[in-house]
């Protein structure tokens, strides 16, 4: 992602701390302060309190293992970057290859690592594709603290502004890149929180974190042992759980409570609802479709019936 601004960025030796760049970054921009909104203070989304939000030890304890929901390695330039500026949890180090050509997005994080005494390195390319696990990591990653799971509790809470609950139930998805597709969604939209079974499905790995664009910087994410039970006490809080199926009752387009407190939940590619979650739901809903294919892929599905549900709630 060069910007053609004169090529490499410093010319340092692989494996040296790229501080001359920066010192001198800083002195032409007036004492190094970043230009872009807040950098190292947490988005103002005027959502919710606490969440899996704050700082989580870097050695975690049984209880920490037991809440962390992955995330602890961050690749691609946009997710560190929201990483570094939401700052609601610990970053320990930033990893950049050495042959980057210069990026204003680049700047932003090394800009973002200084401000919070991040350890900051440059290592050959070769060493750097080592560390990854994803591809296409766009020479930059981030070694932080997990994720901390939300109680399901606090998510059944109207947010601070008063908002209405809009959860998202993943039932059994177990593709990482569309999980991480589906968590950008989301939090583009407005969902309140996110709702994963522990077991059989996928949690935040470094491709649903890239994938995902920093978006799990700013999600409540709960992790719970069963979806029907959950469901069971979403019910029983006052919040409908629409299930979403080729199958539907109604249109999506048709759906009388989506300005409600609302659980969606979405059903893995193939199978669809399981027979436990499909049977809990207190509607299903489907998306009309119009072609001659028969289905949406499980991303844009979420999409579209989380945006049908926004606007919905915004008129």
């Amino acid at each position: 992602m060069s910007n053609g601004r004169g090529g490499k960025r410093g010319g340092r030796p692989p494996g040296s701390a790229p501080k001359g760049a920066r010192g001198a970054k800083k002195a032409g921009r007036g004492g190094g302060k970043p230009n872009n909104r807040g950098k190292g203070q947490p988005k103002q989304t005027g959502r919710r309190g606490e969440g899996q939000r704050g700082t989580t030890p870097l050695r975690p304890t049984d209880e920490d293992r037991r809440s962390s929901l992955g995330g602890d390695q961050v690749e691609g330039r946009h997710a560190v970057r929201e990483l570094l500026m939401a700052g609601t949890r610990r970053t320990r180090e930033v990893v950049l290859a050495g042959d980057l050509d210069s990026a204003p997005i680049l700047d932003d994080i090394i800009d973002l690592a200084d401000e919070q005494k991040v350890t900051l390195r440059e290592i050959a390319r070769s060493k750097f594709e080592s560390m990854t696990r994803t591809d296409g990591a766009q020479g930059v990653l981030a070694i932080a603290a997990p994720l901390r799971a939300t109680e399901l509790a606090d998510l059944m809470e109207p947010d601070i502004d008063g908002t209405k609950p809009f959860l998202l139930l993943l039932d059994g998805i177990t593709d990482p890149h569309n999980l991480g597709a589906i968590l950008r969604t989301a939090e583009c939209c407005g969902v309140t929180g996110i709702i994963l079974p522990r077991h059989r499905a996928a949690h935040v790995t470094p491709t649903v974190a890239k994938t995902a664009a920093g978006a799990i910087e700013h999600l409540r994410i709960a992790a719970v042992g069963g979806l029907p039970s959950a469901m069971k006490t979403l019910s029983s809080r006052g919040i409908w759980t629409v299930g979403l199926d080729a199958g539907g009752d109604r249109s999506i387009f048709d759906l009388p409570m989506a300005d409600e407190p609302v659980a969606l939940i979405l059903g893995a590619e193939g199978p669809g609802l399981s027979r436990l979650v499909r049977e809990r739901c207190d509607t299903v809903a489907s998306i009309p479709m119009l072609g001659v294919l028969g289905s949406l892929n499980v991303s844009n599905a979420a999409a579209v019936a989380c945006y049908e549900i926004t606007r919905r709630r915004q008129s």
